[in-house]
């Protein structure tokens, strides 16, 4: 039987097991006379390499690019489980998303354990219709140690619920030097200690704790960035709800240097 991509209805070469097993049924069904027919496929796959997970489910940024979709991303860095409690592994996401419609596109995943997890709800997230702004209504299940009570799923939720309804601009990080050749002014508002850690060329430091008694240093237009993306999105609400147009780097400078 010929498997069909999830987005576009497609012929797609899928060699996976779950949808070559699933088709095998329905060949069985065929055969015994009952009207089925096959669900497009979102290739959902998962790898396990030194200790690591790595998942994704359908598309990536890269091939929603090439078809020509008018796209956004989010990306997150959280625990796999509550930060007070001893043992969480880290993990990387990364949510893309239909800028049109809110559709769910695909997601990807890499750290320890509960990556799979969450790449197996945002995947039945998508095959139950669900957009990128209703996974953060998703009641899933919560007890420290296996999860937050603010679920990384329900967290892009939260991002892309944010950009869609304009409450924050973002900026990907690979779209940091075309703005930095425009002279785009870029703040880090993370401490002066925290610099250690590495800055973006060109950017200047205001923490965001003296960012109100230093908005003459702010240009009309920034782009603003802190280590993972939660206290750029603050700065930038602070500054723009004092008439600056400002963007915030999505996932931070974790996302930008790759660390």
């Amino acid at each position: 039987m010929v498997k069909r991509d999830v987005i576009t209805g497609d012929p797609a070469m899928v060699p996976l097991a779950g949808p070559a097993n699933r088709h095998g049924r329905l060949v069985a069904d065929v055969i015994a006379g009952r009207d089925v027919h096959s669900e497009t496929v979102l290739g959902t796959a998962i790898v396990g390499l030194f200790g690591m997970q790595a998942a994704a489910t359908g598309w990536t940024e890269k091939r929603a690019v090439a078809a020509g979709r008018n796209i956004r991303v989010v990306h997150i860095h959280p625990d796999n489980h509550a930060g007070y409690y001893p043992g969480g592994e880290e993990m990387h996401l990364k949510l893309v998303i239909d800028a049109d419609t809110d559709a769910i596109l695909g997601a990807q995943g890499v750290g320890g354990t509960g990556v799979d997890k969450r790449i197996d709800v945002i995947a039945t997230a998508m095959r139950g219709g669900l957009t990128a702004s209703q996974l953060a209504d998703l009641e899933l299940s919560y007890a420290p140690p296996f999860g937050s009570a603010k679920d990384p799923v329900n967290m892009l939720g939260f991002q892309a619920e944010n950009i869609r309804d304009g409450v924050v601009e973002t900026l990907q990080w690979h779209e940091i030097a075309a703005e930095a050749d425009k002279g785009i002014q870029i703040i880090d508002v993370r401490t002066p200690i925290e610099l250690e850690r590495g800055m973006i060329d060109g950017a200047i430091n205001i923490p965001i704790d003296d960012l109100r008694d230093r908005i003459d240093e702010v240009e009309a237009d920034s782009i603003l960035y802190c280590w993972q993306g939660q206290r750029s999105y603050v700065a930038s609400r602070i500054l723009s709800q004092l008439g600056r147009r400002v963007r915030s780097l999505d996932g931070g400078y974790r996302t930008w240097a790759g660390v």
